[in-house]
């Protein structure tokens, strides 16, 4: 097994390409030697299943790994019941939609602090998570795993610990590593080898035999120090990071097998292949430029 590399979203270089529809975004993306697909319902789930089903046919045809994004606005860390009610509904109609694709991963953020401590909204969205996934084995989604996102911003639930946590509250929680949300929330300080060697450890203590196939995001992201993550950015600019070279780096040195997703801001597909020359020369033994 290795690693697959591939997209958040649609990226401009396939609307550059005179494409529209996103059933055409597998092939597109085989040909350009990428692996996986990311289909965004971040602002809601409107995707048709005549659609969903033709993106996952075409995903099959051309063996694209696929994943969905739940809405962005979902908050497992909010106690109210009302809004958990509503964060269940969001997060279904997020797996039906990848039921109908194919897909076998949805993440989902994991929810804002709300002036509540850090340990109350973690306790929270731990039960919440418990109770999710018994509430999508019952509606049958029972073989799509749930990824809890690590976030941005510093008010946010959401940093590699917690992440871990509400991982291990069930089984079928398979975390999402957002690299740059790392670096983001952490003013720059997770970036480098080091700090990848030291995240990756943590991830195998953590949830064992599955790190290895974790789910990841990354993108350079520009960060402000009172709020952590402000916007996505490409790899070319060289201001703010992560560098993606010590991730490609360490999960070819340990023969792990993740989805890696990029999510820079319009090129996600020559950052995303860019990831994957690196990792593949790391697996060949080159040496880094």
């Amino acid at each position: 097994m290795r690693a697959l590399f591939g997209t958040a979203g649609n990226p401009e270089a396939f609307y550059a390409a005179g494409k529209k529809q996103s059933k055409d975004m597998p092939a597109w993306l085989r040909e350009k030697g990428l692996d996986a697909y990311e289909y965004q319902c971040g602002k809601g789930v409107t995707v048709g299943e005549a659609t969903a089903r033709a993106i996952g046919r075409a995903a099959e045809e051309a063996g694209i790994a696929l994943s969905l994004h739940a809405p962005y606005f979902v908050n497992p860390a909010n106690p109210d019941p009302d809004s958990q009610e509503k964060t269940v509904g969001y997060v279904l109609s997020a797996c039906r939609a990848a039921q109908w694709m194919g897909a076998d991963r949805v993440v989902i953020h994991t929810g804002a602090l709300q002036k509540r401590t850090r340990q109350e909204a973690l306790a929270t969205a731990k039960t919440f998570f418990q109770q999710l996934r018994r509430r999508c084995d019952e509606a049958g989604y029972e073989d799509i795993l749930l990824c809890p996102e690590t976030m941005g911003k510093i008010n946010q639930l959401g940093d590699l610990d917690e992440v871990l946590a509400i991982a291990a509250a069930a089984e079928r929680l398979l975390p999402c590593v957002d690299f740059g949300h790392l670096y983001a929330r952490s003013l720059g300080r997770l970036d480098g080898e080091e700090a990848v060697e030291g995240m990756l450890d943590r991830l195998a203590a953590e949830v064992g035999e599955e790190a290895s196939r974790f789910h990841s995001h990354f993108s350079k992201i520009e960060y402000t120090p009172r709020g952590g993550e402000a916007r996505h950015l490409i790899f070319d600019q060289p201001y703010f990071g992560p560098d993606p070279g010590p991730l490609c780096r360490a999960i070819a040195r340990r023969g792990w097998a993740p989805r890696v997703i990029c999510e820079s801001a319009g090129t996600q597909d020559g950052d995303a292949l860019a990831m994957k020359r690196a990792y593949l020369g790391a697996l060949a033994g080159e040496s880094p430029v």
